[in-house]
């Protein structure tokens, strides 16, 4: 059970979510320079929230999607309610096809990540994850690393014009179907896309 008193809690931005004053990035989740065994990565994330960590923060991208599965299942131990779920679109995983490149991610899913910002590969990204966490609800839906250092100079005004018309407006229907609570930007080195949003209908 996640603890209710070990760490203060706090309102994020103008979301109206309570989170932790620290939470729990799970990079390492997805074998990031180390590869885990599953006991470890999923113990780890347990022993969060049993110190009153609420606050979970997870991506796609973090090892092809490893560290989704992974938080998945230390979700399913405790009550989802308990639990604030982060996660980002802008790479959808092919199972058909190898990974072109592992960006640090020594082991993760042999499935090769597909950066895709459009509407519809929002829509595939956000659904493939909500499949790996085994949840029908994510609080946090974030745009992912919408900057210069991913796509190059060259790359990156397409990438954000396509971030504005297509995930932008994913994520606000989402946010408005209550399948999310709040949406943004994780890109901060260079022109964030879009301001954290008020929360969305609860469920």
């Amino acid at each position: 059970m996640v603890s209710q008193s070990a760490l203060p809690r706090r309102t994020l931005g103008r979301t109206g979510l309570e989170v932790s004053i620290l939470g729990f990035g799970t990079a390492p989740l997805g074998d990031l320079f180390l590869e885990l065994d599953d006991h470890t990565a999923i113990a780890a994330a347990s022993r969060a929230f049993e110190l009153g960590i609420n606050l979970l923060d997870t991506s796609p991208h973090y090892g092809n999607g490893l560290s989704e599965h992974r938080c998945g299942t230390a979700l399913r131990r405790v009550p989802r309610k308990d639990v604030v779920l982060c996660t980002k679109t802008g790479r959808w995983m092919d199972p058909f096809h190898q990974p072109e490149t592992r960006s640090g991610f020594i082991g993760g899913q042999p499935h090769r990540a597909v950066v895709d910002y459009s509407y519809d590969g929002t829509m595939r990204s956000v659904e493939q994850s909500l499949l790996r966490l085994g949840t029908d609800r994510i609080d946090l839906l974030l745009i992912h690393d919408v900057d210069v250092w991913t796509h190059g100079k060259d790359a990156i005004e397409d990438r954000f014009r396509e971030a504005m018309s297509g995930a932008y407006v994913a994520l606000d229907k989402l946010r408005s179907e209550g399948v999310s609570r709040a949406s943004g930007s994780a890109s901060t080195r260079r022109r964030c896309a879009c301001a954290l949003r008020r929360p969305g209908p609860s469920r």
